[in-house]
């Protein structure tokens, strides 16, 4: 039986005489439309500025020369390919009554010729041929991105911005301290709330102070860092305000349910949350597919072997998720999961434990979806204490 969000194919019977069919090659500057109207032995293709009034006033017209070809319309299908533009063009078709799909970038199948043709018509008519093959339920042709609303893509936002400005403050702490090893100071701590009154003071293995380019630059690392910490906090502290205010709102639940298991901060439960667990799935191979934590096997005739992770799902929810298996080991010593990870690490290489770190990690995801869909918690995982 067909599952309701397998995007795969399209569950809908498609009917070529009455189904207005349009894709959209989406750039900076132009889209390039192509369509496929009942009635009409052409394909039409139309040059637009980047304007959904246009496209809307562009359908309208072809919609009315299928018309006059004797074919009444009553379903338009319009696709596109996820990018730059993200959802806001689907979400707009939505609300005026057409339906919109987003399709994968990378579920289109490609030539695979080294110095291939490339051209936005070109783009056109392969998204054509992929969007045709998925109306008419024909599966594998591409796939489909699920379309999320306003609000769901904005509660993603905060903890985006967050990762975004602890990577800015690894980075500048990380460069302050490059350039203090390079004058041969070593106990200079940038991560100080003074660290710039002691700059006048440093001196140098030939006890010589820090030369005046070098301070000024400092000084004004030490300034961006205190403005990238009080945004950090501000976004942490806003969070915390909202999950206090309503805590049985949306998906505080599901947050406060992974906060409670030992190793799994609020940050890391807010990503989890938004970025994959909130979402639908099929099974929990498909949980693990969209993280990215599935194999990729290379097999023909007597030759297996597998040449590691697809690597097709989503890149931040895969780091965040190793980073996670590897707290798990230390704040789970005895869950089983741990133990499962032990028992396959006897022998100490560090090519096995890479390996299976990610496999922990798949199996960890996959227990962390059951819990928030059935509250089944992972087996003698330790909670924290109630307070």
């Amino acid at each position: 039986m067909a599952q309701p969000n397998n995007l795969n194919k399209s569950l809908a019977a498609f009917d070529p005489n009455n189904t207005l069919v349009a894709v959209v090659e989406m750039s900076q500057s132009s889209w390039l439309v192509g369509g496929v109207v009942p009635g009409v032995d052409r394909q039409p293709l139309k040059k637009l500025q980047p304007d959904e009034h246009a496209l809307f006033e562009l359908l309208s017209r072809w919609r009315d020369e299928a018309l006059k070809a004797g074919c009444r319309i009553t379903r338009t299908a319009v696709a596109y390919e996820a990018g730059r533009d993200g959802f806001w063009l689907a979400r707009w078709l939505l609300a005026a009554g057409i339906e919109a799909h987003v399709i994968h970038s990378s579920s289109v199948a490609v030539s695979r010729e080294h110095r291939r043709a490339k051209t936005d018509r070109l783009d056109t008519g392969l998204l054509k041929r992929s969007f045709l093959g998925w109306l008419r339920g024909d599966a594998n042709h591409c796939t489909m991105a699920a379309i999320p609303t306003l609000e769901e893509e904005d509660d993603k936002r905060a903890n985006r911005e967050h990762q975004t400005l602890v990577g800015e403050r690894t980075r500048l702490i990380n460069r302050m301290k490059g350039a203090m090893t390079r004058l041969g100071v070593r106990n200079f701590k940038p991560t100080l709330r003074n660290a710039a009154e002691y700059l006048p003071n440093l001196r140098t293995p030939n006890d010589e102070p820090i030369p005046p380019k070098t301070q000024a630059e400092l000084r004004r690392d030490l300034l961006r860092l205190r403005l990238i910490k009080s945004q950090i906090k501000e976004i942490e502290t806003a969070r915390d305000q909202e999950m206090a205010k309503a805590p049985d709102h949306g998906t505080h639940p599901m947050m406060r349910l992974l906060a409670k298991i030992m190793g799994i901060g609020i940050e890391t439960a807010d990503m989890l949350v938004h970025e994959v667990l909130s979402r639908e799935f099929r099974d929990r191979r498909a949980v693990a597919r969209f993280a990215g934590l599935t194999g990729s096997p290379d097999e023909s005739g007597k030759r297996r072997r597998e040449k590691g992770l697809a690597k097709a799902g989503s890149a931040r929810i895969r780091r965040g998720l190793i980073q996670l298996a590897w707290r798990w080991l230390w704040f789970q010593k005895d869950s089983a999961l741990t133990q499962w990870y032990r028992a396959r690490t006897v022998d100490g290489r560090r090519d096995t434990r890479k390996v299976m770190i990610v496999a922990l990690a798949r199996k960890l995801l996959i227990a962390l979806w059951r819990l928030v869909k059935t509250g089944e918690m992972p087996e003698a995982a330790v909670l924290r204490p109630t307070s």
